[in-house]
């Protein structure tokens, strides 16, 4: 283990990790205080999504273990906060589902790109809900706990629904990709197939 944490990107992912736990436990402290510590956390954490990425491509750092700890570490993040925010009645339910299970499905879907040695390149407009989706998240943390004359609360929640949008243009996007490689080898398997009981034949 000591190993796998010795590069600085791997630290940065494994903080973001348990920077989760923290910013849960704000949910039981009635305080605004808590409310703006767990948005500055929460601010932390995504933060660190991009140093450690950055970091570990300039400096050429990048692991078996980072590949794998960050983008579970991106959705505990996302997941743990948005489920959160709806069960205290933060954040409006359907775009936080949809959130949620887009999140488990482009997950599912990337790792059976990876097992036949596939990338899924991130698109731009995927960066672009991630960046609404983390402001929306972070507005919605600090809620009613805001001034008055600026409507945190109202902003995070039309945040969120705008981010929904988003998630399922680009989820469809990956869908799509990753079913038409799908396919692909699917023939590519029917014809080799025939081409094996032809020469049998």
């Amino acid at each position: 283990m000591s190993l796998m944490l010795n590069t600085a990107p791997n630290l940065l992912t494994v903080s973001r990790v348990l920077l989760v736990p923290l910013i849960l436990g704000m949910f039981y402290i009635d305080a605004a205080w808590a409310r703006w510590l767990a948005a500055l956390l929460f601010l932390v954490a995504a933060t660190t999504d991009y140093v450690d990425g950055y970091l570990a491509r300039s400096w050429e750092m990048q692991s078996p273990f980072g590949r794998w700890l960050d983008p579970v570490a991106d959705k505990l993040l996302v997941a743990a906060t948005v489920v959160m925010l709806v069960g205290f009645d933060r954040a409006p339910l359907l775009p936080a589902l949809v959130i949620v299970l887009r999140e488990i499905t482009v997950s599912g879907l990337r790792e059976y790109m990876a097992e036949v040695s596939v990338g899924l390149p991130v698109s731009r407009l995927a960066k672009w809900k991630t960046a609404v989706q983390m402001i929306a998240i972070g507005f919605l943390l600090v809620g009613d706990a805001g001034p008055a004359w600026l409507p945190l609360g109202a902003i995070g929640w039309w945040g969120l629904w705008a981010a929904a949008i988003l998630t399922l243009v680009t989820g469809y996007d990956y869908l799509r990709a990753g079913l038409g490689h799908m396919m692909q080898r699917d023939k590519a398997a029917e014809v080799g197939a025939a081409e094996s009981v032809t020469w049998k034949g």
